[in-house]
């Protein structure tokens, strides 16, 4: 759920264990033996327990070269399409299918449509398909021990990962998922995991390694948390006069409203209320720039991962299963 798409995809083949290099073992860390101190204290593991992961997690290279190259640094003429082709909406479409009275459940409890936690599913890991090759210890202990620009993130995001692994009863050293540490069907971090996954299918565990059961009515209910609601995501602009690029928005929220925006001369290409909180959001196409109102629901997409290319992927690929599903739909 982080910027990771484009070097997840490129990456997924290669075992990461093959391009560990000689480093000296974290437990020689002073943050790292500060880690275990931390954990051993407040009951979560026992030292030793600790001691041992820590002397088996691998320094990789390779994630710290893939936190500098995320997809979302792209075009959007480049960007949209690795998600956006035919073969990843009919592999969509047979989901929507086989899972079809999950996502119709997952939709009427938690308000979010199908065709959106499908495109998730869809671009994150092709359905299921491919939930990454890194092992999670060795991808959050390399972010967080030896990336010092987001360091603290990732050292919670470690700590959130053992406490995981506890709860679940899983072991650290067997969990595999992206170079940033995202795992499972919906790629969730270890802290979206406890804070957003639901045992959906009743079974008592939750498992979004395995269950696509549960990972879509964890991603329904992430949404959900972030304030989805009935209404519109996003709209190509037309523009009607020249002021049109005095407000792009960067912060990803809501800054206007669609009326404010209709005076600076852009307009929806559908009817929208002037009333409805909006914000310019402008592409590099292939054809040029293209010009988007953002309406709140894109926001809450962008919770998923803060790339309003991402967000716009998802929401055109939802587009894109949604129509598929209904002419599969009128012809049988």
């Amino acid at each position: 759920m982080l910027k990771h798409l484009l070097c997840s995809l490129l990456s997924l083949g290669c075992h990461p264990s093959a391009q560990a290099v000689a480093h000296p073992p974290y437990t020689q860390y002073q943050e790292v033996q500060a880690l275990i101190a931390q954990s051993s204290e407040s009951g979560l593991y026992d030292p030793q327990r600790l001691q041992a992961l820590f002397a088996q997690a691998q320094h990789l290279d390779s994630v710290l070269a893939a936190m500098k190259h995320p997809a979302e640094s792209l075009t959007w003429a480049t960007y949209g399409p690795l998600f956006l082709g035919d073969d990843r909406v009919a592999a969509g479409l047979a989901f929507w299918h086989a899972h079809a009275a999950t996502l119709a459940r997952a939709q009427s409890s938690y308000g979010v449509p199908a065709a959106v936690i499908v495109a998730i599913l869809g671009i994150e890991t092709r359905y299921g398909q491919r939930t990454g090759n890194y092992r999670v210890l060795d991808a959050l202990s390399t972010l967080a021990f030896d990336e010092p620009q987001r360091a603290r993130y990732f050292r919670q995001e470690l700590l959130h990962f053992l406490q995981l692994c506890q709860a679940q009863h899983l072991d650290p050293l067997s969990v595999y998922g992206s170079y940033a540490g995202a795992m499972g069907y919906p790629q969730f971090m270890p802290s979206a995991w406890q804070d957003s996954a639901v045992d959906f299918d009743g079974d008592g565990h939750i498992d979004l390694i395995h269950d696509a059961d549960d990972a879509i009515g964890s991603i329904a209910h992430y949404f959900q948390q972030h304030g989805w609601q009935a209404g519109p995501v996003a709209d190509r602009a037309i523009l009607t006069g020249q002021d049109y690029d005095a407000h792009l928005d960067t912060s990803l929220q809501t800054s206007s409203t669609v009326g404010a925006l209709r005076q600076r001369g852009l307009r929806p290409q559908t009817a929208v209320a002037d009333t409805t909180p909006a914000s310019v959001l402008r592409l590099q196409g292939a054809q040029g720039m293209e010009f988007w109102l953002a309406y709140e629901n894109f926001y809450v997409i962008t919770r998923y991962n803060h790339s309003p290319l991402y967000a716009m992927a998802v929401w055109q690929l939802s587009e894109k299963l949604q129509a598929a599903m209904d002419a599969d739909t009128a012809t049988h």
